[in-house]
């Protein structure tokens, strides 16, 4: 048989793109260069149209579900299925080989957006050592930050492997299940939990950045809540990012979410953070709002961030004070997503 024959016959029996190109990427990548050279139609006069189509299709197949493997300093990762689209990376199910820790590999779709990705390594680091460990539930943990170089382009990204979290929904999920409004109850303890991550996050020196309904993560059966994304943070300034104060980027479809200082590239203070997640948790109840929380949370989205509360524990205890008068003393409400 001729190299083309068996070529033709590889492709013949693959049934998916790992059939064809095996677990390694660097090897994947070779491979496909090597079929594409024999079945391409420019070779064969033509004969191989359908062949050069097939081998076209399991190399997009194989690189939408994300590489098989990567092999960084610290870990292996087995990587598996797009778990979903992130508003600049591209996110995959992976485990870490040896202890089977289950993580998510975050790589930007653009690899001149690896900054942003470093910005959230550097504050998923400072987190834990500046901060309260107490709170550290609060905020994903970093398992490793790495740079992964394409064996097909030759070109590197930034990737983040954070570890997995179960069982949670976003406050996106959380509007889309109760588009009605959800009641205040049910929203004062996310709002409590989304004052307690600040609080944390503030007293170790990093401003979040982007506080967005899909960045707030909610476990409804434990009452947990995590804040993730932390691309668009603001470490201290002893942090190797920069010392700007401004938050990076903005997450575009949510462009009128945010305080005037951050499209206005100015310095941002933990009363940015503050009038954001104010203004997811008014956007999650609507207009089952009692007055007197529509009220808070106008205090908290001044357009002036000097108007504005800048320390989120102090503001917690107001907080629980006004919901104090409100419901009574405070007691465990149970809390479900339709359809889980």
């Amino acid at each position: 048989m001729t190299a083309l024959d068996d070529a033709l016959a590889a492709l013949a029996r693959a049934r998916s793109p790992a059939d064809l190109f095996g677990p390694d990427t660097a090897e994947a990548a070779r491979r496909y260069r090597r079929l594409a050279r024999l079945v391409h139609p420019d070779t064969t006069g033509g004969r191989t149209a359908d062949a050069f189509a097939r081998l076209t299709a399991l190399w997009r197949g194989y690189n939408r579900a994300g590489p098989v493997t990567i092999t960084t300093r610290r870990h292996t990762f087995r990587v598996g299925d797009r778990r979903a689209d992130g508003d600049l990376a591209d996110l995959f199910d992976a485990t870490v080989e040896g202890p089977g820790e289950a993580v998510v590999l975050k790589l930007p779709r653009d690899p001149a957006d690896g900054d942003l990705l470093e910005r959230e390594a550097v504050a998923l680091r400072q987190l834990p050592k500046d901060g309260d460990g107490r709170f550290l539930p609060y905020v994903p943990r970093l398992v490793e930050s790495f740079r992964h170089r394409d064996a097909d382009t030759g070109q590197e990204r930034r990737a983040n492997a954070i570890a997995a979290l179960d069982g949670f929904s976003s406050l996106a999920e959380v509007h889309d299940a109760y588009p009605d409004g959800l009641d205040p109850r049910d929203a004062a303890w996310m709002w409590r939990r989304l004052l307690v991550a600040l609080g944390f996050a503030h007293r170790a020196g990093v401003l979040h950045g982007a506080v967005l309904p899909e960045h707030v993560l909610i476990h409804p059966e434990l009452h947990g809540l995590v804040l993730v994304d932390w691309c668009y943070s603001v470490p201290g300034c002893h942090a190797p990012v920069d010392s700007s104060g401004r938050v990076p980027a903005l997450v575009t479809r949510y462009a009128d979410w945010y305080p005037p200082e951050v499209p206005a590239r100015e310095r941002a203070s933990a009363a940015t953070d503050i009038f954001m997640a104010a203004r997811c948790m008014t956007h999650l109840m609507g207009d089952k709002a009692p007055r007197e929380m529509r009220l808070f949370a106008k205090g908290c989205m001044a357009a002036q961030q000097r108007r504005r509360p800048d320390d989120a524990w102090r503001l917690l205890a107001e907080f629980d004070e006004l919901l104090e008068r409100l419901y009574g003393p405070r007691r465990f409400r149970p809390f479900t997503m339709p359809g889980r």
